[in-house]
């Protein structure tokens, strides 16, 4: 974040309520001390406008701390959806670009069998990357749809393990890197898609931001009425200022910038789908350098779970 362009409107907005504070203390001393004898003259008209006054004066200071702070607000706003228009544009540039030069190679040459499939599998990864993309602004779209009370029953022991399998796959990591603590079923109420990309999600995340090689734990607990799965890596962690606003729009904290690509919207998707399926998230890290815990709270169910489906375009993937 540019801090720059904060500094002067913050500044301009400090100085302007000095002034306003400064010329209230200064009018009440004028007028209550130096004037004392022609205040003692005064009507109860005269006290009215004085108080009014006073009153107009502290109005105007809070007004201008309100703007202040709506300024900032506004412009830091501004700076994400800027960086996030630049993430799209590379994000869906870069295999554009990829995809461009592969098609043209098998235009121009030759190839042999095992140098065209290689170039169709990396082709097949670029429109992978592509469509995640995608599904991933078009979930955002829809993610503060609201809330749903949700009747299907979602066993969350297969949900990680697929997901965990597929994170391995996806970053050729051994199986050790991420260990899922518990076999038996663990059910609960949630839609399976939904709960599917926030666990995908947040693995996703373990392992892109911890240190290499990465170090995933998955843990279950159950509360009374409740399920609990929390992920925790050992990781870059998360500065204590950061803490509360991982989950808003846009937002990517720490060095997501400069190292990870991303959208700065997968833990603004994962709060909201969690939100709608009557659950919460909570992000807990203690500082940099010491990994990060995200649990995922739902409510316990009994009976059936749901089979698994096969995922639409609309639940594609949402990394941050």
């Amino acid at each position: 974040m540019n801090r720059g362009s904060i500094r002067f409107p913050l500044a301009m907005g400090i100085t302007l309520m000095v002034l306003a504070l400064l010329l209230a203390i200064g009018w009440q001393v004028l007028v209550v001390g130096d004037l004392g004898p022609v205040t003692r003259g005064l009507t109860t008209l005269h006290w009215v406008f004085l108080i009014l006054g006073s009153v107009f004066f502290v109005l105007i200071i809070v007004g201008l701390l309100l703007l202040c702070i709506w300024l900032v607000r506004e412009i830091r706003s501004n700076q994400r959806q800027q960086a996030f228009l630049d993430a799209v544009t590379h994000e869906m540039k870069t295999p554009l670009a990829s995809l461009r030069l592969y098609v043209e190679t098998l235009e121009r040459h030759d190839l042999d069998g095992d140098r065209r499939r290689e170039f169709l599998g990396r082709m097949g990864g670029d429109v992978e990357r592509l469509d995640r993309t995608v599904n991933q602004v078009l979930m955002a779209a829809r993610a503060e749809a609201r809330a749903k009370t949700p009747d299907e029953v979602s066993d969350l022991t297969e949900i990680l393990a697929s997901a965990a399998s597929e994170i391995r796959e996806r970053y050729q990591l051994p199986e050790s890197a991420i260990h899922c603590a518990r076999r038996r079923p663990l059910p609960a109420r949630g839609d399976r898609g939904e709960l599917e990309m926030v666990f995908r999600n947040l693995l996703e995340n373990a392992v892109k931001y911890s240190t290499p090689p990465a170090s995933v734990s998955v843990g279950f607990r159950s509360h009374g009425d409740r399920v609990e799965v929390v992920i925790a890596d050992e990781g870059e962690g998360i500065e204590a200022g950061d803490l509360g606003r991982v989950f808003d729009r846009f937002t990517r904290v720490g060095r997501d910038v400069q190292r990870q690509a991303g959208l700065g919207l997968g833990l603004f998707i994962v709060w909201n789908l969690v939100r709608r399926n009557g659950g919460k998230v909570v992000a807990r890290s203690e500082g940099p350098g010491r990994g990060s815990v995200f649990s995922v709270i739902l409510k316990a169910a009994e009976g059936p779970v749901a089979e698994p489906a096969r995922l639409t375009p609309q639940a594609g993937q949402a990394s941050s």
